[in-house]
């Protein structure tokens, strides 16, 4: 067994959008010092952005560099999720935490710094893409009793799912405007947008040890049968 393994149980969250708000204060920042207009309740953010003086969608591409200058300078806007903290201390008592958020590796030190910040003081790793991997990297290194993943995207979900299917898998959406727009991802075990609910929803799947493994697919010979 791995030596830094605790046998406890585990909970992986992610960060924006979880246990801080993050696109309600990207909208207002674009709208302030761009002159841009973000349709929080568009999907697609490649059809959400549009110039305030002509008119123009902001194509796709030229939407990540917005993203970077604001998580370099503007990561201070950020508010923390209603309860977050609350549940972070109840489930971090007996259970170990780490918040697995989607920012390049050099972003680190800050996002451990903001969430410090906010009273939140877990261990933070970094990933890009599909967040699978990354969480059965930790599993080998935890090895815990019963996982947990909370994450706001649905192809969050898909990756953990197919990476980790003995993971419990949470879908949350803490922002209420993007919220009631989006259908739980297929891939959950359950959908809860808001953190005292959620905290009795992990307790109770740590109870019940790791998510049941999905039915193998049937051959074509026992389809057949």
């Amino acid at each position: 067994m791995n030596a830094d393994a605790t046998g406890r149980p585990l909970l992986v969250s992610d960060c924006d959008e979880v246990l801080l708000h993050m696109v309600a204060h990207f909208r207002d920042w674009l709208s302030d010092e761009h002159a841009i207009d973000f349709a929080l309740h568009e999907e697609n953010w490649g059809e959400a952005l549009v110039r305030r003086d002509t008119g123009a969608i902001v194509p796709g591409p030229e939407i990540w560099p917005y993203l970077d200058s604001f998580f370099d300078t503007e990561m201070r806007r950020q508010t923390l999720v209603p309860h977050a903290l609350h549940a972070l201390e109840r489930i971090g008592a007996h259970a170990d935490i780490v918040i697995l958020t989607n920012l390049g590796d050099y972003r680190q030190a800050p996002r451990v710094e903001q969430l410090r910040g906010h009273g939140i003081a877990h261990r933070v790793v970094c990933n890009q893409g599909g967040k699978g991997p990354a969480l059965r990297a930790l599993l080998d290194e935890f090895r815990p009793s019963a996982a947990v993943f909370v994450d706001d995207l649905a192809f969050q979900q898909q990756s953990v799912a197919e990476h980790c299917p003995e993971v419990w898998r949470l879908h949350m959406i803490a922002e209420p405007q993007v919220a009631v727009r989006r259908p739980r991802a297929p891939d959950s075990h359950a959908r809860i947008d808001d953190w005292r609910e959620a905290a009795e929803w992990i307790e109770a799947r740590f109870a019940e040890g790791p998510a049941p493994l999905p039915a193998p697919a049937l051959t074509e010979a026992e389809r057949g049968a």
